[in-house]
């Protein structure tokens, strides 16, 4: 076993060097409190997605937690391009990376307040996407689960921050795979209305109209962004609003977005089958279609390649 069993690089405090040689100390507040912030996005082909964006929406959780960047938003760019470029040789032409940027405070001070001795910690790495691990959701739609927990209020934190601390939407989705190992969960949220999951944008379509919950309520994924822009392009309404769990069990089509799976449809809730049972409905296929589209690229195809592996 060599000492980098990956061959992979990541960006570290000030330099691009192996995985393995990237250490955190215990005290680091990310490790310590979760008081950092990250933000991922994924490549098509090799080729990354919408940069730009995510990096935009890391600035704002920094900028939310009070929390140093170090760094411009063109370099946070330009390192990503660097590290992505070098690992993209140690995967198959037909793999692609999940990206991600990670900062957290630092290294704690040892006075009570939020204080740092070292600065932020940074981190820019790449992981293959679970292209074989998720596959199925593609061919037989994702079993949605609704656990007891529900998702952080916006009078306590706002969930529109991309932050380190995901206990909240773990512990909902451990309680919803304790009752289906399969199971995604979709947290409620303080209101008894359908929110999110971990990494997953929840949205429905009844009589022809999309609906997802409201912005104060979700980290806004770049996809979901990404598929409002192509419900628009396509002539198709869609709106924010509240959607209890009732509306949600009796909708045509739900599917979810998220930055691996872009567009995946929702077969069941709470082990009611969605709609008429057929997986993707219309208009989550038409969506899908667009997305592929718009980044020429057919991940559908890509995930569905490996069920044969």
């Amino acid at each position: 076993m060599t000492d980098n069993p990956t061959g992979r690089v990541c960006y570290f405090n000030g330099e691009i060097i192996p995985e393995s040689e990237a250490k955190v100390s215990f005290r680091d507040r990310g490790f310590k409190y979760g008081d950092a912030v990250f933000d991922t996005t994924r490549t098509f082909g090799h080729r990354i997605f919408r940069l730009d964006e995510h990096v935009d929406r890391l600035f704002k959780s920094l900028r939310y937690l009070q929390i140093d960047p170090a760094l411009s938003k063109d370099e946070y760019k330009k390192i990503t391009m660097e590290v992505l470029e070098q690992n993209l040789p140690l995967i198959e032409s037909d793999d692609d990376y999940w990206v991600s940027q990670r900062v957290s405070r630092g290294i704690d001070s040892p006075d009570i307040d939020a204080k740092t001795e070292s600065g932020s910690t940074i981190i820019i790495e790449t992981l293959p996407l679970p292209l074989k691990e998720r596959a199925s959701l593609y061919r037989d739609g994702i079993e949605v689960v609704i656990p007891s927990i529900r998702r952080t209020s916006p009078e306590a934190l706002s969930p529109r921050v991309k932050t380190n601390n995901y206990l909240n939407l773990i512990m909902g989705d451990l309680e919803a795979k304790s009752h289906n190992p399969k199971a995604w969960a979709v947290l409620l949220d303080a209101n008894g209305n359908m929110c999110e999951g971990i990494g997953s944008n929840f949205f429905t379509v009844t009589d022809g109209v999309i609906k997802t919950p409201k912005d104060k309520y979700v980290l806004g994924g770049i996809s979901r962004e990404t598929v409002t822009e192509l419900a628009a392009s396509l002539d198709i309404e869609i709106v924010q609003e509240d959607i209890d769990i009732y509306d949600a069990v009796n909708a045509d089509e739900v599917f979810l977005t998220s930055t691996s799976l872009c567009v995946c449809p929702v077969s069941t809730i709470n082990g009611t089958t969605v709609g008429n049972g057929d997986q993707p409905g219309p208009i989550t296929k038409a969506l899908t279609d667009a997305y592929i589209d718009l980044v020429d690229y057919d991940f559908v195809a890509q995930y569905l390649k490996k069920l044969e592996v």
